[in-house]
């Protein structure tokens, strides 16, 4: 999928375990490793924002687009 989840990067910057942010935003440790692996199909919008809240960022700073190589594409 051509879209890059970038919580890793956010957590290492904020210091911060992946359980203290889940506990933070209200989803289970188990769905925000979902998330920030790129296996999960859609993201609420109130989800991204309560992400956007605990982090102190914006949604381009989670998620960004990538394109496809033409032959994995």
């Amino acid at each position: 999928m051509p879209i890059t989840v970038d919580i890793d990067v956010m957590l290492a910057r904020r210091k911060m375990s992946v359980g203290e942010l889940a506990e933070r935003v209200g989803i289970t440790p188990a769905n925000l490793a979902v998330l920030k692996n790129g296996r999960a199909k859609a993201v609420r919008f109130a989800t991204l924002a309560a992400l956007c809240e605990v982090l102190k960022c914006q949604p381009g700073d989670l998620l960004r687009w990538e394109p496809e190589d033409a032959a994995g594409g």
